[in-house]
């Protein structure tokens, strides 16, 4: 069976709604893993491949700021990847919301409060400085980027291809809902994972 690492995004966990979306619509053909990612971003990356080394997964799919981490993992691990409205300048995006802020889905930790503040947002500007340095013309055709055409949070996909090749666009917003993955994030999952 297939295997696939879903890496949701920053106000998320791995009980969010795409996350669940993507295990029940892969039930019983690919076995979808959706772990709470650590708040800050080194830890993030470093804990996403210890991950894939344990597991060996097929695919990454992002989503956000997982979509962010996903593409910086994917060339070094060889993975293909799906980045679902990928948040290539976080530091914008948290330099607006410094101070206190809760979760939007529950994490298994129990933790559902976390702060944003200035040394959040600089370890985010030191990874936002090198996070295409691994692209490699291997990968062009390999990440995908999947952009919400309602999303009024993220719009990187000049900059996503800047790097890679393929685009597709659905008509939701930032945070996809259930129906938005399977009618679009699941069908070019499978598609990649064809591909492979």
């Amino acid at each position: 069976m297939k295997k696939i690492i879903f890496l949701h995004g920053f106000y998320a966990s791995g009980q969010c709604v795409p996350a669940l979306a993507l295990r029940e619509s892969f039930e019983g053909r690919a076995e979808v893993i959706t772990p709470d990612l650590p708040m800050h971003p080194k830890e993030a990356v470093s804990f996403i491949r210890g991950l894939i080394d344990r597991e060996q997964p097929d695919l990454l799919i992002g989503n956000s700021c997982g979509s962010f981490y996903a593409q910086m993992v994917a060339p070094i691990v060889g993975i293909p990847a799906l980045l679902g409205n990928p948040h290539f300048k976080m530091t914008d995006f948290l330099k607006q919301r410094i101070g206190e802020h809760q979760y939007k889905s529950p994490r298994k930790d129990g933790k559902q409060n976390f702060v944003i503040d200035e040394a959040l947002i600089e370890e985010f500007a030191e990874l936002e400085a090198v996070q295409f340095n691994n692209c490699n013309p291997d990968f062009k055709d390999r990440t995908w980027g999947l952009f919400g055409e309602q999303d009024t949070l993220a719009h990187f996909e000049p900059m996503f291809l800047e790097h890679y090749n393929k685009t597709f666009h659905f008509p939701g917003g930032h945070t996809p809902t259930a129906d938005e993955v399977r009618t679009w994030y699941v069908p070019l999952a499978e598609k990649l994972l064809k591909s492979i």
